[in-house]
């Protein structure tokens, strides 16, 4: 995962199936992935390639045309520990597949609890890209904090259903 300095960024939104997303690119690599109001959402910014490409990857991502992201990410600002976690998210869980928050607490080397891992998801600032909907609980999905305000746990659901990694409800 490359590292880079923000300057001049663009940013854009998309509307998903779990809500209008806005991506935020440094012009060198994309540095956040949040959820917005559709209309608080900043105006699109046509001139920057690579959040053009960021923004074509989550609309093939929605339509189940790609399952795994190819775009520089800069975790700048995030602890060296959180960022060892998110890379190893990233590089270790795929598209379709789930991991528990104590499996990637052992898998990171950090010596990082279980618990600390499901904060870690939460500081995540490049949610989609970097899968932590993908971190669940032993015992259930865990949390989230993605999504439409309130709607964390539906979206987490949504998305792991999309990925085929839960089973769609029968009701």
């Amino acid at each position: 995962m490359e590292i880079t300095e923000a300057t001049h960024p663009a940013a854009a939104t998309l509307t998903t199936p779990v809500g209008t997303i806005a991506v935020t690119s440094s012009r060198a690599a994309i540095v956040r992935v949040e959820w917005v109001d559709a209309e608080s959402a900043p105006a699109p910014d046509h001139g920057d390639p690579l959040l053009a490409e960021a923004l074509e990857q989550l609309r093939a991502y929605f339509d189940g045309r790609l399952g795994e992201f190819d775009l520089p990410l800069s975790l700048n600002g995030i602890s060296p520990v959180a960022t060892t976690v998110l890379t190893v998210l990233a590089e270790t869980v795929g598209y379709g597949e789930t991991v528990t928050y104590g499996e990637l607490a052992a898998r990171s080397g950090t010596g990082v609890p279980a618990r600390a891992i499901g904060s870690i998801m939460g500081l995540n600032p490049l949610p989609l890209l970097i899968p932590c909907h993908r971190v669940v609980a032993g015992d259930g999905l865990g949390g989230y904090s993605g999504g439409p305000r309130g709607e964390g746990l539906a979206t987490k659901r949504h998305l792991l259903e999309m990925e085929g990694a839960l089973p769609s409800p029968l009701f």
